[in-house]
């Protein structure tokens, strides 16, 4: 029951309103101004009654799926239906309806709809894109949906734009799309017969043209073998001209076009003319003909003169029957092997040899294996020796050798691979160093200390003397760069002399310089390391070597170093002090090297590291902070306690060690990493104690002297100390090598 319109009985309905705009009534529809109106909301965007508006969005609602919008979802991703619509053609004798075939695409990403219609020759109608991309709208009375993904299926009809067109099959990946959608996809139909197409089809069958030809495809053959050619290297037995000398050539079949192409080779002063081709490329007949054909004889069709008259002209038809067609072998890359033979117009060439490509060919499509080629030309005769003078004595051997090799003298060429592989790279000097003495009975001599330098870039070497007090000797420079050469060669012959080499300096060998007896001692570091580390170069560092040398050992000799390993460890530790065994395989002569077998210790011995002071670890590093004025302790607290999350006051060692690195802590990096090592609790420190120890503000520790800083910088743990004799062998681990 309605209430009677009275005061306070009629509602207000703009009460809570904000929006009163009017919608735009005109628009822009395919470039043309009209009036939309109908599809345009009332005021402030409420629908008017009855009225529907169009969706906006794809049938997937927002939200639905992944995060992703549906045009990066479903980015090229496209259902593919084959279809067929039936067209009425009025007024024509030879068909009432057509068949046409088409495409409807449906593409994912925006729900837009494609129909398009394959192209057929001599159709005689505008074929191709039928209806362009964009949604379409279903028809009447729902003109306000639009079609969707659940709208399409086989076996069923679709009204686009009130033509009525029959999808009839997908592809897979639509029939797989529609089934994960939980869309029943139906089986596949056929589509019915067009009438006016089997009709053409029958008449073109039936047709016979006045002009018929033989296609020859080719492309394939092109495609397969483009650029591939066979190389064959024959000969020519010319046996009846006035000189009788074989001819080489050298035949190239050309697989592309089946053609064949020979080229003369000709040695120098043969006294022939060069010419570029023995034969053009061209095709090759097997057999020559008695009588070669003029140009235009043969060609490759045949005509019949059907009709001559003087009133109503000559009529020609092609000859399909070939009655006069002219067949003509021709060589094929079957017929090329080696050892047979090639008519070429007359002249006998035989096949001698072939390549690798052809001998791959061959073997891949024919299966032949044996390519030995024939002996068709005596083997050259071997160049006379040319004597080389011996060295004169005057400049260098390489430079006199040069003098001897041209008329116009080159300087000899320097390696420069090796020059840039083995020279000076930053801190690698890429020089070995060895400590050397005099063999002498001078017993002043003997007492010179001298360090022999091998450059590895040019293989040269220098010595210098170490300056001694009171010896009565000046020290320096002993021997200028160069190379060397070895004794007890003869200084005036043909060949080139030998100089030292890198493999020739080890420790305890002996080196004659300039007839002067040095015996190596020692070698840096460094040296020992390069060694170690290009152990294919030197095989007195090689580990592999040296282990084969001891397994080699006679019974007798393996027994005895097991009794002294026995006696000299009577605890069984497996340690043993590294002088022992250095006596032992010393005097055993068991042809190892003073070199090979500090290489030995240097790889199974146990350094002692000394200990050090904590306390006095710590005053180093305050005093190194106090002089670089750092005081970011602060800082370097709140940067710990940020990245101790978990608030349990301990952080790893390499968070600590990052931590000290970005604030540029002035302490070395040996220090720093002893300093880690000694508050390391496992793999965690206690960041507090380890900042108030290095605090110098809060927590002065006493000063320390120079020579304190030194003594601690040198005993550092980050840094390795040479092998000593009071070094301990772990003998243990020698013994499983020697019994792998």
């Amino acid at each position: 029951m309605a209430l009677p319109f009275l005061p306070g009985n009629s509602p207000n309905e703009r009460l809570g309103k904000e929006k009163f705009h009017k919608s735009q009534h005109f628009d822009y529809s395919s470039g043309v101004p009209m009036l939309v109106g109908s599809e345009k909301p009332g005021i402030g965007g409420e629908h008017l009654v009855g009225q529907e508006i169009k969706s906006k969005y794809s049938v997937y609602p927002i939200g639905s799926g992944t995060g992703l919008p549906p045009w990066v979802t479903f980015d090229k991703q496209v259902l593919c239906f084959d279809a067929y619509f039936q067209e009425t053609v009025p007024e024509a004798q030879s068909e009432t309806y057509r068949i046409r075939k088409c495409k409807i695409y449906f593409f994912l990403e925006d729900d837009t709809i494609q129909v398009v219609e394959p192209e057929y020759k001599n159709s005689g109608i505008p074929q191709g894109t039928l209806i362009r991309r964009h949604r379409i709208p279903l028809p009447p009375p729902n003109e306000g949906q639009f079609y969707n993904l659940f709208h399409f299926n086989i076996n069923q009809q679709m009204k686009l734009y009130s033509r009525t067109f029959t999808v009839t099959d997908c592809d897979a990946f639509t029939r797989n799309f529609l089934t994960k959608r939980g869309v029943h996809v139906n089986n596949p139909t056929t589509v019915p017969e067009d009438p006016y197409s089997s009709l053409r089809e029958q008449l073109k069958k039936s047709m016979q043209p006045l002009r018929p030809y033989e296609r020859h495809d080719t492309l394939k053959q092109f495609l397969d073998h483009d650029r591939k050619v066979l190389r064959f290297y024959c000969f020519w037995d010319d046996s009846q001209s006035i000189y009788v000398d074989l001819r080489e050539l050298i035949l190239h079949y050309f697989l592309v076009d089946d053609t064949i192409e020979i080229r003369e080779v000709i040695p120098p002063n043969s006294g022939r003319d060069k010419v570029n081709k023995f034969l053009r490329r061209c095709r090759l007949p097997k057999h020559v003909p008695a009588k070669v054909k003029q140009p235009g004889e043969i060609t490759d069709r045949t005509v019949l003169n059907v009709l001559t008259s003087s009133t109503m002209g000559n009529r020609y038809i092609l000859d399909s029957l070939k009655t006069g067609a002219v067949h003509e072998e021709f060589y094929k890359d079957c017929d090329l092997i080696i050892g047979g033979e090639v008519n070429v117009w007359g002249r006998r060439v035989i096949l001698a040899d072939c390549d690798d490509f052809t001998k791959h060919y061959y073997h891949s499509k024919y299966g032949i294996e044996d390519f030995t080629p024939l002996q068709y030309k005596a083997p050259p005769a071997p160049k006379p020796l040319r004597p080389v003078p011996p060295y004169n004595g005057f400049g260098s051997e390489e430079d006199s050798l040069s003098f001897c090799q041209r008329l116009l003298p080159k300087p000899p060429r320097k390696d420069f691979q090796k020059f840039m592989e083995k020279d000076r790279y930053g801190l690698d000097s890429k020089v070995l160093n060895f400590q050397a003495k005099m063999i002498t009975a001078d017993p002043v001599d003997r007492e010179r200390v001298f360090i022999i330098s091998f450059y590895l870039s040019d293989d040269t070497i220098s010595v210098f003397e170490r300056p001694q007090k009171n010896s009565g000797v000046l020290g320096g420079k002993f021997l200028e760069r160069g190379r060397v050469k070895k004794p007890g060669q003869e200084l005036f012959k043909s060949q080139l002399s030998q100089y030292f080499t890198a493999q020739d300096l080890y420790v305890g060998g002996t080196l004659c310089l300039n007839s002067i007896n040095f015996q190596l001692l020692d070698a840096d570091e460094y040296t020992f390391k390069y060694m170690e580390q290009h152990a294919e170069e030197f095989p007195r560092a090689n580990m592999g070597i040296i282990i084969s040398k001891l397994r080699s050992l006679s019974e007798e000799k393996q027994s005895e170093i097991r009794k002294f390993l026995t006696l000299s460890d009577p605890s069984n530790t497996g340690f043993i002090p590294f002088e022992s065994i250095r006596s032992l395989l010393l005097g055993l002569d068991c042809d190892l090297s003073e070199h090979e077998v500090l290489v030995l210790g240097r790889c199974f011995s146990e350094r002692k590291q000394t200990q050090v002071d904590v306390g006095l670890m710590l005053a180093v590093a305050q005093d190194f902070l106090k002089k670089k004025a750092f005081e970011e302790f602060p800082k370097m607290a709140r940067a710990f306690m940020d990245q101790d999350r978990h608030k349990t006051q301990r952080l790893s060692t390499k968070e600590i060690r990052t931590i000290c690195k970005a604030f540029h802590l002035p302490v070395p990096n040996s220090l720093l990493e002893g300093l880690l090592s000694k508050f390391a609790d496992g793999d965690e420190i206690d960041y507090h104690a380890f900042l108030a120890g290095i605090n110098w503000l809060e927590h002065p520790a006493p000063p320390v002297m120079p020579e304190d800083t030194l003594k601690l910088l040198i005993a550092s743990p980050a840094s390795k100390p040479k092998l000593i004799a009071q070094s301990l062998l772990n003998y243990s681990a020698v013994l499983k090598k020697l019994q792998v």
